[in-house]
């Protein structure tokens, strides 16, 4: 069974082990190798509860971060649980603050900016999918690059122009680092066929010379 995960915008994507791990390093606030060690366990005996320990295939995000949380301290890390409690709840005030004017600054007209809408990474999310037919995992890696950049950056208000900018911008950056993973993975597999079919010429018998010995 795939466990899936119902995000707060609505949309779902599947459970990622990986992802809570991720989210209890961050939650002890430095790569210490103790705290790595601690984190992996605490994201193995998360993954264990959600999928030995509870009813039905479907969560939502929010469940499972109560339950990362509960983890921490029942198991003395309170200070953890603290930390990702004040990271979860400054992002989401940062997001409510983050406005999105649509201004289009191609068109050779002057507009006034029209009333601001909130920001909506599913949007994104559903745009790459439907325009760039990229699937989900990808699209939300994307969106969520974009939304870091946007968080990170301070400013309140953005115009729709400078999203679609920083999109294509992650877009391009996310495709090319895969064409390049896809490269060097071709690299690697012929390096290995060669080399396997040079070890497979020299093992056979020459005439005049000694067979390569095993």
């Amino acid at each position: 069974m795939q466990l899936t995960v119902i995000k707060a915008d609505g949309t779902q994507e599947e459970y990622l082990h990986t992802k809570v791990m991720a989210c209890l390093v961050n939650a002890f606030g430095c790569a210490d190798e103790g705290y790595v060690s601690a984190a992996s366990e605490l994201a193995e005996t998360v993954t264990y509860y959600l999928y030995n320990q509870r009813d039905g295939d479907s969560i939502s995000s929010g469940e499972i971060f109560s339950i990362i949380q509960a983890v921490l301290s029942s198991t003395g890390y309170d200070f953890a649980a603290e930390n990702l409690s004040i990271h979860n709840q400054k992002r989401n005030l940062l997001r409510t603050r983050i406005e999105i004017t649509k201004i289009n600054t191609e068109s050779d007209s002057f507009e006034l900016p029209g009333e601001a809408d909130c920001w909506n990474k599913s949007k994104i999310v559903h745009d790459l999918q439907i325009e760039r037919r990229l699937d989900i995992a990808t699209a939300r890696t994307i969106a969520s690059m974009v939304e870091e950049k946007i968080i990170n950056s301070g400013i309140r208000n953005f115009t729709t122009d400078f999203i679609k900018f920083l999109v294509i911008s992650q877009t391009q950056a996310i495709i090319s680092a895969q064409q390049q993973l896809k490269l060097s993975a071709n690299a690697e597999k012929n390096v290995f066929e060669n080399d396997m079919a040079t070890d497979g010429h020299l093992r056979q018998s020459q005439k005049g010379l000694c067979p390569v010995g095993v």
